[in-house]
């Protein structure tokens, strides 16, 4: 799956220990999911769509 995170973050200026804290998760965890090797549990996507005030369809698609 693919998906905007990296994009997103670096917009915000947060490094993905930042990100990984505001979530709930390690910094390695927003790593594989950026780099695609994780995909993030439905509740994660959630927590993440809405730290950036997103859908999550917008930010994680095929």
């Amino acid at each position: 799956m693919d998906n905007d995170v990296r994009a997103l973050r670096e917009a915000k200026g947060l490094t993905q220990a930042q990100l990984g804290e505001a979530v709930g998760v390690s910094r390695q965890s927003i790593n594989s999911i950026e780099k695609g090797r994780y995909d993030p549990s439905l509740p994660l996507a959630i927590a993440i769509a809405r730290y950036f005030g997103k859908a999550v369809e917008e930010i994680f698609h095929v």
